[in-house]
């Protein structure tokens, strides 16, 4: 039976659970490809992943990580796991490279009971859960979605520039090759993925020449 005092979540933003999300239900949580004689209880079916590589375990209240011996590496916050290391909210972690998910500690998922907004756009910052109106978007936007999402939510209305983008989602390695174009093609991806929940709604605001904008009400 699942034990509800573990309530820390695991939101996949890239490989093959994106958008997906998964509670930590058991003291002990095995990720891996898996296999016939190897039991995973999340499975990554990717051939970069070791068949039992990583695991996700609470001691005394407390979630850690560590590798299992795995062949291309677990990563945590960039850094590799070579011992246990203890997960804090918001975490990046990194299965082989080719699976990227973030914990979500069991404090932070506390709020998520509670009642949504009647109207406009919400974020819940601890678990990086976007809403509009009453309806979350889900699967849930990617972590650079989010991140843009965030800087025009601060202070909300204010104009940001393309360079302020920049540097609030892309990494300092990752910086030196974004594009206009790049900005372009990820403004356009978060506006069809609030447009799945308000088609008609305007909440990404093109202001020519200086930027973007955040319009929470979605131009209502």
């Amino acid at each position: 039976m699942e034990n509800p005092s573990y309530q820390a979540l695991l939101i996949f933003d890239k490989g093959v659970l994106a958008g997906q999300r998964v509670s930590i239900t058991k003291p002990s949580v095995i990720i891996g490809r898996g296999g016939t004689d190897l039991e995973c209880d999340i499975v990554l079916p990717e051939r970069q992943v070791s068949r039992q590589h990583a695991e996700i375990y609470v001691e005394q209240g407390r979630y850690y990580l560590r590798d299992l011996g795995s062949k291309n590496g677990t990563y945590l916050n960039g850094q590799p796991v070579n011992g246990p290391m203890e997960l804090t909210d918001s975490d990046e972690i990194q299965i082989a490279l080719c699976e990227h998910f973030r914990f979500v500690g069991a404090d932070a998922t506390l709020p998520l009971t509670r009642a949504t907004p009647a109207q406009g756009l919400r974020l819940d910052r601890q678990s990086r859960r976007v809403w509009i109106g009453g309806s979350e978007v889900d699967p849930p936007v990617s972590l650079a979605q989010y991140r843009l999402l965030e800087l025009l939510h601060d202070p909300v209305g204010q104009v940001r520039s393309r360079d302020e983008i920049i540097g609030a989602v892309w990494s300092e390695a990752e910086k030196e090759g974004v594009t206009e174009q790049a900005i372009d093609a990820l403004v356009r991806r978060l506006r069809e993925r609030l447009a799945e929940i308000d088609p008609s709604g305007t909440y990404v605001i093109t202001v020519r020449g200086h930027g973007f904008r955040l319009d929470p009400t979605g131009g209502r």
